[in-house]
Formats: structure tokens, C-alpha cells, sequence
């Protein structure tokens, strides 16, 4: 996002947080009806683009957003979205971008709130490997010819009382409502928003076997040091890994693992 849309969301987000911070709100259900808007706009473009053009008056905006939310979603749902269209946006699909965002930003506050975040994280990132590994699954998740009720069945079979409900409500709504974006993606963009409920990195740890409690801690606290952020771990083992560890963090790749320095004495070798 870029210009009036990135100052618009970053008004948004304040907004849910000072909602989050009210302990009457349902978080869950706030989640949910942020996603329905979601579905709703991303759906009618005209009236997406009615709600951000930049030559309406926001006030009107607004009370058009009101009327049509007024009964179908919650008075705290309904404040959120009218000073949402109230904001002007670069482009009528970051406002749908923005929405999707507050839906998921919702629901992990909910899982933060009731001591299971961290839960959460971890079962996003498993369920992103478990995807990764099988193509015959992902082609079942993202097939476009599959209906919706086919893929939330499966999903059911998959996540159905082994996670948390935040978890298999945040993964279903992904599947179902993909909006033109891959699966990984989208799982690594809620592993982002997760950690960012503690304004904590991503780091996807790869070693050769599992770590254990004292290397999590030690690597974690290595890792905060280098970053200047408290680090989120996202474990994973791959036998083909020789020994050490492989840590991605973003776009950057630390290698410590024994085939890199195999390669790195041969290049060596070879000048």
C-alpha cells in the first residue's frame, strides 16, 4: 500500500486496538463480521468503489456504510468500517485489503486473549509445512473447479479438533476466500500478523534435529539481539540437513549449517 491507504489502515488499526483494549468486546465475533464485510466488498466492486471515491464527501460515505451494515453486524463492527470509508484510499481494493487484515488482526487478538497465540503460530506455520509437502493436498485446497463446501469438509477432516478454533477459522477463511492470492502467502502473511501481536519477527528455524529447550532460548535471544525485536521461532527438521542450523528471517537467509560450509570450502578451493 502506498500514500493515503497506508495512513488510512494505520488509522484503522489504531482503532481496533483501542476496540481490543475494551474488554466487552467480542473479539471473535468481531473477526467474523470484519470478514463478512470483507466478502461482501470484495464481491461488489461498484459499491467498493462508491464507499472510496476520493470525490464523495466521507461524512456521506459513512452514513451509506451505516445503512448498509445497520442490523447485519454489531454497533462496534459497524463504527469501525464507516471511519474505515470515512479515510481516503489510493485504490478501492486496499479498503478490502484493510478489512481482510482487521478480520485476522481480531481473531488472533482473541487467541492472545485467551492465553493460546502462541498456539496458534505454531499451528499455522505446521499446517503451511504440511501443505508445502503434499502437492496432491494443496491442489485439493486451492483447486478453483472444488466448491466451498468440498474444501471446508476437508479442512474439518484436517484441523477439526486437533487446533485451536482460531486457527481453523482463520486457515478456512484463507482457503475459501483466497482473493487471487497462493496459499503459502497467505499463511505466511498470518504468521507475520501473529507475531506482530508482541511487535515479535518471524524466524523459520531449520536443523537437522529438534532443538531443545535451552537451544530455543539461546537461539531466540541471539537472534532479538541481531534484530533489535523479540523473535518468534517457527521450528522445523529436515534430515538433509548435515548439521547446525538454517535461520530465515524475511528475506535473509543465516546459514549455519554444515552443507553451506561444504560449499563455501569448495568455492574457496576452487579460485
Amino acid at each position: 500500500m502506498n500514500g493515503a491507504s497506508r495512513e488510512a489502515l494505520a488509522t484503522a488499526r489504531e482503532r481496533l486496538d483501542t476496540l481490543m483494549d475494551n474488554t466487552s468486546v467480542d473479539a471473535a465475533k468481531l473477526g467474523d463480521e470484519l470478514a463478512a464485510v470483507t466478502t461482501l466488498l470484495d464481491r461488489e466492486v461498484s459499491l467498493r468503489r462508491v464507499l472510496t471515491d476520493p470525490a464523495q464527501a466521507g461524512e456521506a460515505k459513512a452514513e451509506l456504510a451505516g445503512r448498509l451494515l445497520g442490523g447485519q453486524v454489531g454497533g462496534e463492527t459497524a463504527d469501525l468500517v464507516s471511519g474505515m470509508v470515512r479515510s481516503r484510499w489510493s485504490q478501492s481494493r486496499d479498503l478490502v485489503d484493510s478489512l481482510e487484515e482487521l478480520a485476522s488482526t481480531a481473531d488472533l487478538t482473541a487467541a492472545q486473549q485467551s492465553g493460546a497465540l502462541d498456539d496458534v503460530e505454531d499451528e499455522l506455520f505446521r499446517f503451511g509445512r504440511i501443505v508445502t509437502s503434499s502437492t496432491e493436498l494443496r491442489s485439493a485446497l486451492t483447486s478453483r473447479t472444488a466448491t466451498v463446501a468440498a474444501k471446508g469438509e476437508l479442512l474439518r477432516s484436517l484441523l477439526g479438533g486437533r487446533a485451536n478454533p482460531v486457527t481453523e477459522r482463520l486457515v478456512a477463511r484463507l482457503v475459501t476466500r483466497p482473493r487471487g492470492r497462493s496459499l503459502e502467502s497467505g499463511l505466511e502473511s498470518l504468521s507475520k500478523l501473529a507475531a506482530g501481536r508482541r511487535d515479535r519477527m518471524v524466524a523459520v528455524v531449520t536443523s537437522a534435529i529438534p532443538l531443545t529447550d535451552i537451544q530455543k532460548a539461546r537461539l531466540g535471544a541471539a537472534l532479538a539481539k541481531i534484530y533489535g525485536r523479540q523473535m518468534h521461532l517457527n521450528l522445523d527438521v529436515d534430515p538433509e540437513v548435515l548439521g547446525g542450523i538454517s535461520v530465515r528471517v524475511g528475506d535473509e537467509v543465516i546459514e549455519g549449517t554444515i552443507a553451506e560450509r561444504l560449499e563455501e570450502a569448495n568455492r574457496r578451493l576452487a579460485r
